[in-house]
């Protein structure tokens, strides 16, 4: 399996397991261990995840895993995030809303390390742009949380370039990472100049909901339906399913995509795999690009 370098401390799996559903997807404990096990059998040793999932508690899964199979930690990057605070019956909050105060994520980030289990977060992220952003505090605090050995790296998720732009300027370490939603029918950080910038800036973003949350290969809407049609040939050209051609595409672009799989089924992350030794052509990426009719070439 291919590694990424995000910096000196930190280097994660070319794909990577989405944990979103993982409270969803009912496991008991040794099936939950068993599952992460054969992830990394297969090179996949980077884990996603977010003070929200799982209602609150998906963190909490991971503590029990990790605590009932700590061998496991030294083994795995855990990846999670904060800066939304979700109407839940764990919370108290009366409506969801954004929060990227200081004390917010410093209480976040050595809450998730405590529900984890795990003495230091290898990639910490904020989770939504916050139109409240004070981008002075919030990147002195980021950078607090490093020195002080909390977590080895930090970034944030869907953020357009001109707000992690803004954040990265008042940071002395640098933000590794922009973890953003593309697919085959959805282009927002095409069109955000997203995929100019992070090469500009030598950042890989991490890719969540490649498959469109699983619309891509289910859903009847006309975009879906363009683009599904024109992978499903494209994967008969090369023997594989079509989801290896998603991964296959995503992979292909130069800003150096780092996939996320969210599926429970192990067959499912290894189309994901397969793709790291697909080569699509030019034409190929350019076909999938254009498929669902929402990209129009110039």
């Amino acid at each position: 399996m291919e590694r990424v370098n995000l910096n000196k401390n930190v280097s994660v799996s070319r794909i990577v397991q989405g944990l979103w559903r993982l409270n969803d997807w009912n496991w008991t404990i040794d099936e939950t261990v068993k599952f992460i096990e054969s992830c990394i059998a297969r090179g996949v040793t980077t884990f996603d995840a977010a003070e929200i999932y799982g209602n609150y508690m998906g963190e909490q899964r991971i503590g029990e895993v990790l605590r009932a199979a700590p061998h496991l930690r030294n083994q795995i990057e855990i990846v999670t995030k904060t800066g939304i605070n979700m109407f839940s019956d764990k919370r108290a909050y009366t409506m969801s809303h954004y929060d990227t105060r200081k004390l917010k994520v410093v209480t976040s980030c050595q809450e998730s390390i405590k529900r984890m289990n795990c003495d230091v977060l290898d990639v910490f992220l904020i989770h939504r742009e916050d139109p409240l952003i004070d981008h002075r505090e919030l990147g002195k605090t980021l950078d607090e949380l490093v020195d002080s050995g909390w977590v080895k790296s930090v970034g944030v998720s869907n953020f357009d370039p001109m707000k992690f732009d803004a954040l990265q300027s008042f940071m002395k370490h640098k933000l590794v990472t922009n973890q953003i939603e593309w697919s085959p029918v959805c282009f927002e950080h095409f069109n955000n100049g997203n995929m100019d910038y992070l090469q500009k800036m030598n950042v890989r973003p991490m890719i969540w909901s490649p498959l469109a949350g699983g619309r891509l290969f289910t859903s009847s809407d006309e975009k879906n339906v363009r683009a599904r049609k024109k992978i499903d040939e494209i994967a008969r050209r090369h023997g594989v399913e079509s989801e290896t051609i998603v991964f296959a595409w995503l992979l292909y672009h130069p800003v150096g995509a780092i996939p996320i799989s969210g599926s429970s089924q192990l067959k499912r992350l290894q189309q994901a795999i397969f793709a790291l030794n697909i080569a699509l052509t030019h034409e190929e990426w350019f076909e999938i690009y254009t498929a669902s009719g929402q990209q129009r070439l110039r």
